[in-house]
């Protein structure tokens, strides 16, 4: 039987999500929780990597079981009982044999927070960013990458994809109050895309790189003449999309 089941974490104290040797992860407390309530060792795939110090509010991973879960609700009480306050295992679904989490997604979405003020409660979840910027020429920026194209100029150069393309369908910048929002959304992300994005269209609004400009990183598919990359505590993974007809009794 294969489950789903959506997390949600605090990146701060993990290394990111994908299990390495030397460091501590989200997927390796998960993983052990898991083998450790299920008594029995468990491989979880997620629906993508978060980078180190980088949050997430929704991402899903899938395992398969002998057996269908008889009580679910009981599992995760008991595998949230057990992993530390940061990580939260939110839900579970059974779903149909082939549902991948990484590749039967059709939507993810993250958000970039930046505080324009110092903040004493929440530094490790916004970007503290005090220097002026103007937001209306970053959005006439932003709209630019909406549609599909080739975004290497975006993607950490040692990336090993079969392509660099990806659909975005929402790029956008919302103040409210001193906080400062990047939405997007997109079919795909590469690896480091959003922070460089949020990098890149900070520099239009320093009035360091000009909207015509973007256009033109676009197509030189060069990492160097794209913004530096946003620090991670800014990150947020807020939302994966899957279809209806993978969940079973949906």
């Amino acid at each position: 039987m294969r489950y789903f089941f959506e997390i949600a974490y605090k990146g701060t104290n993990y290394h990111g999500w994908q299990r390495q040797k030397n460091a501590m992860t989200v997927q390796q407390m998960v993983e052990e929780a898991f083998s450790k309530i299920l008594r029995t060792e468990i491989t979880i795939l997620g629906s993508g990597r978060t980078d180190t110090g980088v949050h997430c509010e929704q991402q899903f991973f899938h395992i398969e079981t002998e057996s269908e879960i008889q009580d679910t609700d009981l599992l995760l009480f008991k595998i949230n009982n057990y992993l530390p306050e940061d990580i939260a295992i939110k839900n579970a679904s059974l779903v149909i044999d082939n549902a991948h989490a990484r590749f039967s997604a059709f939507s993810r979405s993250y958000e970039y927070r930046i505080t324009l003020v110092k903040d004493a409660f929440n530094a490790p979840l916004r970007y503290f960013f005090n220097r002026p910027l103007d937001i209306k020429t970053m959005n006439e920026a932003a709209a630019l990458l909406i549609g599909k194209h080739d975004f290497e100029c975006f993607s950490r150069v040692k990336t090993e994809v079969n392509n660099f393309y990806c659909d975005i369908t929402e790029a956008k910048w919302v103040l409210e109050g001193d906080n400062l929002t990047f939405y997007i959304s997109a079919n795909r992300f590469l690896r480091g895309m959003v922070r460089a994005i949020v990098g890149t269209l900070l520099k239009v609004g320093l009035g360091k790189l000009t909207v015509s400009q973007i256009p033109e990183i676009i197509d030189s598919k060069e990492r160097k003449n794209a913004g530096a990359a946003a620090p991670a505590q800014g990150l947020f993974l807020t939302k994966v999309e899957y279809p209806n007809t993978i969940f079973v009794n949906h």
